[in-house]
């Protein structure tokens, strides 16, 4: 008998295989033009909303203690405070659209909305994506004052930066490599300092020092009350990163700086002395986009931990004194964490909130959110910004013009609010009002 070649028995066993699935129709095979009638009901992807993340089993019956809810008047800078830590906010247990106003350029194709707003003394403070700075009564959204600060030989190129508060002064990020302060009350120009780059990210401002980071993954001190430039620090150069930066975090003397190239290094404020530096890079690369670390989740300095997220799919906590890694995660993200108490809430790349122990990085829950506009097709991505914790509550929004509030106890979605349009930068809370800067550059306080 002849042995049959390998090739050949291959070729047999799938049309056996064919065949034998085949006969399992009752009306025709795979090949057949005649069809078998659907089944009835509704079809949902199973891929759509699967989770890349898991909950940890162990913690299934843990229940999540967070901190009682504290009342807090301003929100001066990115992401709150210097150390872009708020804990739980306090906000009325039903608010309402209070005022909105169209604070000028919203974003196109060449010009984006980059930085959220910041609330201080009584007053909203705002750029918009031609940057023009504006300032708004928090009452009801009147207009105080508002100045253009693009230079006179520039007419378009606009790279938003974004605006920080303190002592009565707002300092200013723009796309054209400038540093500028200006009087709250009035936004007369105090000085203006030229730095490398164009800035994608707002200042931060602590103990009269001002920290900003250009493009070119440089980072620069700079006296508040002069406006003279005091040391730099050079990154790593990057080709390529994500659209917008991330904040530099400062707690006492210790500045905390992450670059587009994945860098996280921390810097003695006060001098610029390096004290440690470290990478937040995986060698789990699935595309071209998963190669970029990008750091533009801002950095949280909490308790002598330092809590980051990277987009190349590290998530971990460092020792604040030494930069040793306490713990980390296979988890990206582009979106600022939350830390309360003993948890962290983050979005990640893959359009999931999760909570997840400050501890030790464990995962306590994982909401899966809607990915695309038009689920059927897998169309129009949605892209999730936020959290922030006000209330029991955490409130996300989305790029299709919807914000929603989920509990931070179980990830159960709560209910969801239409935004005049689309929402790419964080929500922002004080005074008990929580405020929305649309796409469409308008501003909306729900209280």
């Amino acid at each position: 008998m002849k042995r049959i070649p390998k090739f050949l028995a291959l070729l047999l066993g799938a049309v056996l295989l064919v065949g034998g699935l085949g006969g399992c129709d009752t009306v025709g095979g795979w090949f057949s033009k005649d069809k078998a009638p659907p089944l009835p009901g509704d079809r949902i992807s199973v891929l759509l909303n699967q989770r890349a993340l898991s909950a940890d089993p162990e913690l299934a019956d843990v229940q999540i203690l967070l901190p009682a809810p504290q009342p807090n008047t301003d929100w001066p800078q990115s992401g709150g405070y210097p150390n872009h830590v708020m804990h739980h906010l306090q906000i009325p247990e039903n608010i309402h659209k209070s005022w909105s106003v169209d604070i000028g350029s919203g974003s196109k194709d060449e010009e984006r909305l980059a930085s959220s707003p910041v609330i201080a003394d009584g007053k909203v403070f705002v750029v918009d994506s031609s940057s023009v700075v504006s300032a708004y009564d928090t009452k009801d959204g009147g207009r105080l004052w508002e100045i253009d600060l693009t230079p006179d030989d520039e007419d378009d190129g606009h790279i938003s930066g974004g605006v920080a508060y303190e002592k009565g002064r707002v300092y200013v990020s723009t796309g054209f490599a400038q540093v500028i302060a200006l009087d709250a009350n009035s936004g007369t120009e105090i000085w203006r300092q030229k730095v490398s780059g164009p800035a994608r990210a707002a200042p931060t401002v602590r103990n009269g020092r001002v920290f900003i980071v250009t493009v070119d993954n440089r980072l620069f001190a700079i006296h508040a009350e002069t406006g003279k430039a005091l040391w730099t620090h050079t990154g790593i150069s990057e080709t390529a990163s994500m659209l917008g930066s991330a904040s530099p975090a400062v707690s006492g003397d210790v500045v905390v700086v992450p670059y587009t190239s994945g860098e996280l290094v921390a810097l003695k404020a006060s001098s610029g002395r390096l004290l440690w530096q470290d990478t937040l890079t995986t060698i789990k690369r699935t595309d071209v986009i998963s190669n970029l670390a990008h750091i533009r989740g801002l950095p949280v300095i909490d308790r002598g931990r330092v809590i980051v997220i990277s987009h190349g799919g590290i998530m971990a906590a460092l020792d604040l004194r030494t930069g040793r890694r306490l713990w980390q995660k296979e988890i990206g993200g582009l979106e600022n964490p939350w830390v309360a108490g003993d948890y962290i809430f983050v979005i990640t790349n893959d359009a999931e909130i999760a909570a997840i122990s400050r501890t030790d990085g464990r995962i306590h829950w994982v909401r899966a959110l809607p990915r695309y506009e038009d689920a059927e097709k897998q169309e129009d991505p949605i892209i999730w910004t936020g959290p922030i914790l006000a209330s029991d509550r955490l409130v996300v929004a989305g790029s299709h013009g919807q914000a929603m509030a989920i509990s931070p106890y179980t990830g159960r979605i709560l209910g969801t609010v239409e935004m005049p349009d689309g929402v790419s930068v964080p929500p922002v809370s004080a005074g008990g009002t929580v405020y929305f800067l649309a796409n469409d550059a308008e501003l909306v306080a729900y209280r």
